[in-house]
């Protein structure tokens, strides 16, 4: 899978990302306040061989120079729905390119993947997560309180959902 937007391009993470991904993620304690990942203190040590060539790991790449700067996932809710998660450098916020790839994610999702629905959540205080959903269409769905333990805290996490009729309609 390749995807390019007008500054992106989505595709699979290769082992020539393993510093970046370092960088923009894994040694990044502002991301990993905001997007569940395992810190990493050194690259040296940063085993990154289980992330390379994944079908469920997706690179964030800007175009112009094809350097890494965030990452996309996804995992199977069941059925017909699939869950999303992102991701980006903090050095990249607030510049658009978190929602221009989940737009165009999740169109890939129901148009190259098939499926009906597509959820997300955020952290209670993850304020710039939610406004990537609604940016990308989505609607509030569901709280799950204390789902997870994560950086020694009980997080409550938020559901976003759209389903494929609703992307149909707002993008007609």
């Amino acid at each position: 899978m390749m995807i390019e937007t007008k500054r992106l391009i989505i595709d699979r993470i290769v082992e020539k990302d393993k510093e970046d991904y370092f960088n923009n993620i894994s040694h990044n304690k502002a991301v990993l306040e905001t997007f569940i990942c395992v810190y990493q203190e050194d690259l040296e040590s940063f085993d990154f061989s289980k992330y390379v060539g994944r079908d469920d790991i997706f690179a964030i790449r800007l175009k112009e120079d094809g350097r890494l700067i965030g990452i996309l996932t996804k995992f199977l809710v069941g059925g017909e729905s699939i869950e999303i998660g992102y991701g980006i450098g903090s050095d990249y916020w607030n510049k658009g390119y978190t929602t221009e790839a989940v737009i165009t994610f999740i169109d890939y999702l129901f148009t190259s993947e098939k499926f009906d629905t597509v959820y997300a959540s955020f952290f209670t205080n993850n304020l710039a997560s939610k406004r990537v959903m609604e940016k990308a269409g989505m609607k509030y769905s569901h709280t799950n309180f204390e789902e997870l333990t994560y950086l020694g805290v009980k997080r409550d996490l938020i559901y976003y959902k759209i389903s494929k009729n609703e992307y149909l309609c707002n993008n007609n």
